[in-house]
């Protein structure tokens, strides 16, 4: 997960959720996107991930405007009959289809949210009341999630069983070569970290 925003549904989550993707990103790269049918998201994509261009040779109060190359919007929109789920309607609206078009990866990631994070659950003594507290207890979380945990899904198995294990333990931070190793909380703790806003 790159950014996240705490708040009610409105159109400047969606834009602050988005805005704060494309500048975490590599040279602002475009994303490609799997959402709801919120129109907000298409709104929010076209505005963000638009880039200015140089105009033609004497047109010089022009600006032509283009899509970031590699952005792409797939809205899986539920259309229902009564109480009951009639279909599910999957579109490309900006740019082209995805090809895992369904939000299941980020469905199973909440429901690894609501089993480790107390203020999730519904019946529960552990509030987070404020933005600065969701925003803290989620990012530690995630930082857990993606740079301590090992999870079983990524091992890999050892040529030759070392110390009685067949599998390289891995955690994602490690399957994506962003690190050699399980971190520790004793590394999180005493080493200082580049903040990205």
């Amino acid at each position: 997960m790159i950014a996240w925003a705490a708040g009610p549904r409105t159109a400047a989550l969606a834009r602050t959720v988005v805005r704060t993707t494309r500048a975490r990103t590599a040279g602002q790269a475009g994303v490609r996107w799997v959402s709801d049918g919120w129109t907000a998201y298409a709104d929010t994509s076209w505005e963000q991930y638009t880039d200015a261009i140089p105009a033609p040779s004497g047109r010089a109060q022009w600006q032509v405007l283009r899509l970031t190359p590699g952005v792409a919007l797939t809205q899986g929109v539920k259309h229902r009959h009564g109480p009951r789920l009639a279909r599910v309607e999957v579109r490309a609206t900006v740019g082209t289809l995805a090809v895992q078009p369904y939000t299941v990866h980020i469905e199973r990631l909440n429901g690894v949210l609501r089993d480790r994070l107390a203020c999730l659950t519904r019946k529960t003594h552990a509030f987070a009341k404020r933005d600065a507290t969701w925003d803290a207890a989620l990012g530690l979380l995630l930082f857990e999630h993606n740079w301590l945990r090992c999870h079983p899904a990524l091992r890999r198995p050892l040529t030759e069983p070392a110390a009685g294990r067949r599998y390289e333990r891995r955690t994602p931070a490690m399957a994506l070569d962003l690190a050699d190793a399980p971190l520790t909380w004793l590394t999180f703790l005493t080493h200082p970290v580049t903040h990205y806003t």
